[in-house]
């Protein structure tokens, strides 16, 4: 699931992934193991009302790797493709 994280179209972090979710633009959300359920626990449960996996990493530091920041990301939004008519 991390691999090719870095190009794919994403929002890091958990106001960037709520506003995702809220606007239906995800096709799936990442969040870190060692991430604080009280702080992405109102993210995952309204990703699951909305029937977007929810997928999880190891770590923070994992995924903030993968996404290809320097820092630790405790959630990341994979954004649902755009389709043309």
């Amino acid at each position: 699931m991390l691999d090719g994280l870095k190009r794919m179209d994403k929002v890091v972090g958990i106001k960037q992934a709520r506003k995702a979710a809220e606007a239906n633009m995800l096709e799936s959300l990442i969040i870190a193991g060692d991430a604080d359920l009280r702080v992405v626990g109102q993210l995952k449960q309204l990703c699951e009302q909305r029937g977007i996996p929810v997928h999880m990493a190891d770590s923070m530091k994992q995924l903030g790797k993968a996404a290809g920041i320097d820092v630790g990301a405790s959630v990341v939004g994979i954004l649902a493709n755009k389709k043309e008519n």
